[in-house]
């Protein structure tokens, strides 16, 4: 499998896919967005934030490809405005979640897989620490001697996807399940939502603090 991905300029594939898997498991924003996003509206609910977390890191991987991630890097004005940015937003989306009110209905509303697949876009988007990410982790494991330029990071882009679509899918069912044993007791319901906004603020914060 090595020798195939050799052909593409990949120096090797397993290290690649380990990184990234262990990259997946450190907790983040988006882990909170697909738990939160499927625990509230269930499975279609949770895809559909995977979705949009997807959506939003095949834009991160394209920008660091073409150079977009250096100029971030070293920029420090413009770094600390996507920065705020995106502290800004997590925050938003915590103080949704505190002030949101238990013991509605838990049918699905209209557009909330929308409203679901655009905030894992923008949690994952506006994250200027997964661009940096990116831009140091594609030379790594890239030969610049065999390297074919946009056909190995696409080849790359590829497998860290597949990685985040099983990671995110295993995620999502995990937040479903907790969901529907914790449905009959809406105060527990009610602190899981509130410790997931905590969480998300906290993310922002710590955004501005690094």
């Amino acid at each position: 499998m090595n020798a195939f991905f050799n052909t593409f300029g990949i120096t090797d594939v397993w290290q690649l896919i380990a990184a990234t898997v262990v990259f997946l498991m450190l907790p983040g924003p988006g882990t909170f967005c697909l738990l939160s996003s499927a625990g509230k509206n269930g499975l279609r609910g949770g895809f559909a934030a995977m979705a949009g977390v997807m959506m939003g890191d095949a834009v991160l991987m394209f920008l660091a490809a073409i150079g977009v991630a250096a100029l971030l890097h070293a920029n420090l004005i413009l770094f600390k405005g996507v920065q705020y940015l995106g502290a800004v937003y997590l925050a938003y989306l915590g103080f949704k979640l505190l002030r949101a009110k238990s013991g509605g209905a838990s049918g699905l509303t209209p557009f909330s897989n929308l409203a679901d697949l655009r905030r894992g876009f923008f949690v994952t988007l506006i994250n200027p620490k997964a661009i940096i990410f990116y831009m140091a982790f594609f030379p790594l494991f890239i030969n610049p001697v065999t390297q074919r330029g946009s056909i190995t990071f696409l080849t790359m882009g590829l497998i860290i996807s597949s990685c985040s679509a099983i990671y995110g899918s295993l995620l999502v069912l995990v937040g479903n399940a907790a969901a529907k044993h914790l449905a009959r007791h809406r105060l527990i319901t009610a602190f899981a939502s509130k410790v997931a906004g905590i969480f998300l603020i906290g993310f922002g914060i710590k955004l501005t603090t690094n």
